[in-house]
């Protein structure tokens, strides 16, 4: 493929083969917020994008974005035929991208490998959902650690790409394994497929990159938005990391979202510092306010909200924020805590909670997305993250954007842009209740906050990361035409 077709860039744009895991409007975490952000940004310089994801996005879409299924691409390609079909009216079930979300592209295509499970990461389900990350699987016994540097043998029950029934191959019981799974369903149907760079996201889809890579003969860009590390602490999956590894090795750069993540990937993972370019991630000027929308300081609100917006786990620092709502309420009564969000440590930290006398106050949602996010940022008066270890935490520049003062975690790459936020260690509650007690009792902090927040949000758009990693392919291309 990569050497028979002659090089996509046509005045000084580029084709770019993007592979996911997640993309709006069916999002578990801010992966599917920055792959939109950033292929929107891409799509809007002029460049084109073919976005792969592993499962089907839902709804209807205008005749310039559409999704294929693996079926139409399979006898396309086995006909030698474009991928994009002549009569799209013909073909709905393969164009299911949401109207509000395909409304915003023109050069886009996004194609769908076939998944059955709702999130890539164990611990945004609840604990008895989770996949089995330890469980064995054919695809680790090739290549070592489940990364396959090519097409590898297919383990009994499994049908080979080509087969009329590859469609229904169960994802679920073994991430690493559906991993090899997605790599093997891209190759197959992207064999015809011109571009210039392959760029990856997060490690799902290494795998895939690798294959192609090696396959294609072009630039692997692979992104690193969180590690194993990040999500799982001490108790990182062995076969994770080992995928996480041999992406990041194979690549011809890196991209880490932070100063943070870049550490961790030259200290954990043996990459040299200067393969990694460190591009943080933007944000989006927020949806103008519904009829019901909410705003900040609404007068008709007696208690204020302090508010947690993200994945109910280990690494989001949950226990954290309801420790520190225990302090704050013993000062300020009328404070309501809202986690928005769901994932394993959710009933916990009800029962924590509730075993600290503060049930009543403390309010969960369950999982928000759209125009519900959006409101809930205007409702809240005080934004808290919290987290452990954050790669980045979009969700932190998404409450600026809304105007909402923001306490954040040192360990977060979000503390390396912003300015005017409050900082805080995450394990120190008493400092955080302290802070949130100041936003709430001092309204010119709050101000204060507010705008010189809304001042350095304008700086940190999505433009400039896609001027920033156009810059990236174009210096990994110039490499590779060295190299021969």
């Amino acid at each position: 493929m990569g050497g028979e077709i002659s090089p996509c860039m046509n005045g000084g744009k580029m084709r770019i083969l993007m592979l996911g895991w997640e993309f709006p409007p069916y999002i578990t975490g801010g992966l599917g917020v920055a792959c939109y952000g950033l292929t929107k940004a891409l799509d809007e310089q002029g460049h084109e994008v073919i976005f792969i994801l592993p499962r089907p996005l839902r709804g209807g879409g205008p005749p310039h974005l559409h999704v294929l299924s693996p079926g139409s691409l399979r006898s396309a390609t086995q006909e030698g035929e474009t991928f994009v079909p002549e009569n799209r009216a013909e073909e709905p079930s393969h164009r299911e991208v949401h109207n509000e979300v395909a409304a915003s592209f023109s050069r886009a295509t996004f194609h769908s490998v076939p998944a059955s499970f709702s999130s890539p990461y164990p611990d945004a389900m609840p604990a008895d959902h989770a996949p089995a990350l330890g469980a064995p699987a054919a695809a680790a016994r090739h290549g070592g650690g489940g990364v396959s540097t090519g097409l590898p043998p297919h383990s009994p029950g499994q049908r080979a790409p080509g087969d009329p029934g590859h469609g229904s191959m169960q994802y679920g019981f073994d991430l690493v394994a559906d991993a090899e799974r997605y790599a093997r369903l891209v190759v197959s149907m992207t064999r015809r497929l011109r571009y210039d760079v392959i760029h990856a996201h997060d490690w799902l889809t290494f795998p895939a990159g690798m294959m192609l890579a090696q396959i294609a003969r072009k630039p692997l860009i692979v992104q690193v938005h969180s590690t194993e590390f990040d999500r799982a602490g001490q108790q990182a999956n062995g076969r994770i990391v080992e995928v996480e590894r041999a992406g990041m090795q194979a690549a011809d750069r890196v991209l880490a979202v932070s100063q943070l993540t870049k550490s961790i990937c030259v200290r954990r993972y043996g990459v040299p510092p200067n393969k990694i370019e460190v591009v943080y991630n933007g944000v989006e000027a927020p949806s103008p306010p519904s009829s019901t929308g909410g705003t900040p300081g609404d007068a008709a609100r007696q208690d204020r909200i302090v508010l947690f917006l993200g994945r109910i786990t280990m690494q989001k620092g949950p226990e954290y924020f309801i420790t520190a709502a225990r302090r704050v309420l013993d000062v300020v009564p009328d404070v309501k805590f809202v986690l928005a969000g769901s994932g394993d440590m959710a009933l916990r930290m009800m029962e924590m909670a509730s075993r600290l006398g503060i049930g009543d106050r403390v309010h969960f949602t369950g999982f928000l997305s759209g125009e519900a996010v959006d409101r809930m940022y205007r409702m809240a008066d005080c934004y808290v993250m919290p987290s452990v270890s954050e790669p980045f935490g979009i969700s932190a520049l998404e409450a600026v954007s809304h105007n909402v003062p923001a306490i954040i975690s040192r360990t977060s790459g979000a503390s390396e842009v912003l300015q005017h936020v409050l900082k805080v260690d995450f394990w120190d509650t008493d400092d955080m209740a302290n802070k949130i007690i100041a936003v709430l009792r001092y309204p010119p902090l709050a101000q204060t906050m507010r705008d010189h927040g809304a001042a350095q949000i304008g700086n940190l758009s999505w433009e400039s990361v896609a001027d920033r990693v156009v810059g990236v392919y174009e210096s990994a291309l110039e490499q590779h035409a060295q190299a021969g």
